[in-house]
């Protein structure tokens, strides 16, 4: 049986926005028995270059909401960028986790040819359904969830493969 586009998203961000949820929990923990403020680690960055922890996680939820939401052909519900604590950072995870799951795999399932268009640093880029999914937003998604991981694990966090993978 092949893999439905369905099948391809929304169980895998559901399965790897749940490790990153656990892992969020050790990093405050992390914090806390540390005695560091948690805005440090939330504001932490791998090279000064480079975002913030609490912008990748924005990044990511509105990457898998996003590319959900454009596949099923429905509004992409809007978060205002304002986490900075734990706790908004897991409403938010939490927040895409119900979205997500609340589209029927009907509504995405048969979008492989789909044509979806993003409008990009003010250029239209054009996709097609099957590509935009497999080869834009999965990777664009795997690297913000990637950099938390990074960031927090740079900064003394005490997490390893088995946290960034989730429950197997």
């Amino acid at each position: 049986m092949p893999l439905s586009m369905h099948q391809a998203s929304v169980p895998l961000f559901v399965h790897q926005f749940t490790a990153l949820a656990a892992i969020l929990t050790k990093a405050e923990a992390f914090a806390t028995a540390k005695k560091i403020d948690p805005s440090v680690l939330i504001g932490a960055r791998l090279a000064p270059d480079m975002l913030p922890l609490a912008r990748q996680i924005q990044i990511a939820t509105d990457g898998a909401k996003g590319g959900v939401a454009r596949l099923a052909g429905v509004d992409v519900p809007s978060f205002p960028d304002t986490e900075t604590t734990f706790p908004e950072l897991q409403e938010r995870i939490a927040k895409t986790i119900a979205f997500i799951q609340s589209v029927p795999a009907d509504k995405i399932d048969g979008s492989e040819e789909k044509a979806i268009t993003l409008k990009m640093g003010g250029t239209d880029i054009e996709f097609v359904g099957q590509p935009y999914l497999l080869n834009f937003v999965i990777p664009n998604f795997f690297f913000h969830v990637t950099m938390t991981y990074a960031i927090l694990r740079h900064n003394g966090v005490e997490i390893g493969k088995r946290d960034y993978l989730g429950a197997l």
